[in-house]
């Protein structure tokens, strides 16, 4: 075999080398210089200063001890890998591989060392993941140029600190109160850790209605320092609101009316403004009785005395009457006892009303007045098409045949009657159909039955 002058020149490469390495005093000498020579390129420019020493991330014949090396540099990576924090703590390839599978190096000094790229970066395994509209903003609106990926902040003023409007009087802890998802949507403080508890109406109020001017110390919890424009009573009752009212509403009065004047307030005089019976100025006392304060109210104009209290109740003047109409000359009976006072009662004296059927039921007289004003006689209170009248027990003469088909105004025909009461004898309705024309008398039952005239029984 030949060897040419290129080989040549090789070998000679060679033998210096190997005299290099068993003619040092020292076999880290020997290292150094050979790995310097097998350098494959230039570290990248975060590992520059490092180039000049391979012994900080390598150990000759050492592979496995690189990722050690590398820990003892980016101490805060290996102890978010022991914490199980960060990204290198909470990616679980981490812990199975070593540090070159991901980073590579001696690529040039414009080489990433690292294999990153923000579309595929899953945030979620860092210590902010990303929640609400933080998944929407750019990477650059928090990782700086210039500034390294885990330098971003990681608090809410880190990044919206001239953003949030509190001026510092609130602290730093924004997510006490604010979520990711927007600003204006405030989770609830727990104001009950202060020494105003939110009670009431004061649950629904904004923040600043109190808090004006982001002011949120020293603030007075007494009613009047923030309702005293509310005063109706312009302090005559001093500024102990809560003696009267309750949080719940300006409208809703703690104050017991019973115990302290011995008028308990019920039905609608619960809910009436205090300046309907005490004035404008609530320092009219009125007396007790009814007509003391609802005179201009009595549609009876007094005919039925001071004692309104005997017929109605406070939930309202036309609710829940109670006069017992029982004990007059006219207990309301069936549909009387739905129907109105005033259907009956024309006036309010309500003793002018008259106890017959027909002095209220006029329009209803269907019968043209055949069978007297006395309705009751077939009607009940019930319905006028209830009929209790029974012909067979009521009068002489039983309905039987073609008379238990016929109607009423057939044989009651006269109107305006003091009696509705008819003979009972057949000729007196049958004159017209006595084909006989009376030569058999007028007793057409001597042939004739009630079920047809055509059918005729002779007796012998």
């Amino acid at each position: 075999m030949k060897i040419g002058m290129t080989d040549m020149a090789w070998l000679a490469r060679l033998g210096v080398v190997l005299l290099m390495l068993f003619g040092a005093a020292s076999l880290g000498l020997a290292q150094n210089t050979v790995e310097s020579l097998v350098q494959p390129d230039a570290l990248s420019a975060a590992h520059a200063k490092l180039e000049a020493d391979c012994s900080s991330c390598h150990r000759a014949f050492g592979k496995a001890a690189q990722t050690s090396l590398c820990a003892d540099c980016h101490k805060a990576v290996r102890d978010d890998i022991a914490k199980g924090t960060g990204f290198h703590g909470r990616e679980p390839l981490v812990r199975k591989s070593e540090c070159f599978n991901c980073h590579a190096e001696h690529k040039g000094r414009d080489f990433k060392p690292a294999r990153f790229t923000a579309i595929t970066f899953d945030h979620a395994k860092t210590d902010f993941p990303l929640a609400g509209k933080h998944a929407g903003v750019e990477c650059s609106g928090c990782h700086k140029p210039g500034r390294k990926l885990s330098e971003a902040p990681k608090t809410c003023v880190g990044c919206h600190d001239a953003d949030q409007p509190h001026k510092g009087n609130l602290g730093t802890e924004c997510q006490s109160c604010h979520g990711a998802s927007d600003w204006t949507s405030i989770a609830p403080f727990d104001h009950g850790k202060t020494r105003f508890p939110l009670l009431g109406a004061h649950v629904r109020t904004t923040c600043f209605s109190c808090h004006v001017g982001e002011v949120y110390q020293g603030l007075s919890s007494a009613c009047a320092a923030c309702h005293a424009v509310q005063d109706v009573h312009s302090g005559r009752f001093g500024a102990d609101c809560e003696a009267c009212h309750t949080v719940d509403n300006w409208k809703h009065k703690a104050f017991d009316h019973g115990k302290a004047t011995g008028f308990i307030l019920a039905g609608a005089h619960a809910t009436a403004s205090c300046s309907q019976c005490h004035g404008a100025t609530l320092t009219s006392k009125p007396p007790k009785g009814c007509a003391a304060c609802h005179a201009a109210q009595d549609a009876h104009k007094g005919q039925l005395g001071k004692d309104c209290a005997a017929c109605h109740q406070t939930a309202a003047w036309r609710q829940d009457v109670t006069f017992n109409h029982a004990k007059t000359k006219f207990p309301l009976l069936g549909q009387h006892a739905a129907v109105a006072c005033e259907a009956c009662h024309a006036t309010p004296a309500f003793q002018d009303a008259r106890a017959k059927c027909a002095a209220c039921h006029k329009d209803a007289a269907v019968h043209d007045g055949r069978f007297t004003g006395r309705c009751e006689t077939c009607h009940t209170a019930n319905s006028w098409k209830e009929i209790v009248f029974d012909h067979g027990r009521d009068t002489k003469f039983k309905l039987t045949g073609v008379h238990a088909k016929t109607g009423c105004n057939a044989c009651h025909k006269q109107r305006n009657v003091s009696s509705a009461a008819l003979p009972t004898d057949c000729y007196s309705c049958h004159r017209a159909q006595d084909v006989h024309r009376g030569a058999f008398g007028r007793d057409c039952a001597a042939c004739h039955a009630t079920s047809s005239f055509k059918t005729a029984v002779i007796r012998k």
